[in-house]
């Protein structure tokens, strides 16, 4: 069963106020959000086929015209941010000051032990993907392989080039 209806006469009288002396479109489709519903009992449906907008974005605009009410001039917040976020960016940033020191040291970062501690601090499991996305967040960045292996031999390399069928050639 769905939530009742919480358009009371005052929000009512609020919105009817805001039509009248209201220029901003974004304002206007708040009101009639709420006055559709509250006067010619249309569904969240209707209103939203009346406004050309979503369902969704119906509730959201009623939502929003009950928020400016009740703290007139507070700023609106926005649709968007980071939800679901493990850390705030500055206790990103304080986790990562040890690693940092320590990636200056020794010149390369290993992953596996960032995501161990990461996982120790929060108290749960943590994908890799979650420690990569962390690095990136905080400016951290993947530095290309050396352009030669360490083991490799430039002699045995120089001999097989000479030696290789590609370049031998039958008489």
């Amino acid at each position: 069963m769905a939530r009742p209806r919480r358009i009371n006469a005052e929000l009512v009288a609020a919105a009817q106020a805001m039509v009248a002396r209201t220029t901003d479109v974004a304002e206007l489709r708040a009101a009639q959000a709420v006055l559709l519903p509250a006067l010619a009992h249309t569904t969240l449906e209707q209103t939203a086929a009346v406004l050309g907008v979503s369902r969704a974005t119906v509730a959201r605009l009623q939502g929003r015209f009950r928020q400016a009410r009740a703290a007139p001039g507070a700023p609106r917040p926005r649709w968007g941010g980071r939800r679901r976020a493990l850390l705030t960016p500055a206790q990103e940033e304080a986790f990562l000051a040890p690693w940092g020191d320590r990636a200056r040291e020794a010149g390369v970062v290993v992953v596996a032990p960032i995501r161990a501690a990461l996982a120790r601090h929060l108290g749960r499991r943590v994908a890799p993907s979650v420690v990569y996305r962390l690095l990136a967040r905080q400016g951290w960045r993947k530095v290309a392989p050396d352009t030669r292996h360490p083991k490799s031999d430039p002699a045995a390399q120089a001999a097989w080039k000479k030696n290789s069928r590609r370049r031998w050639r039958p008489a």
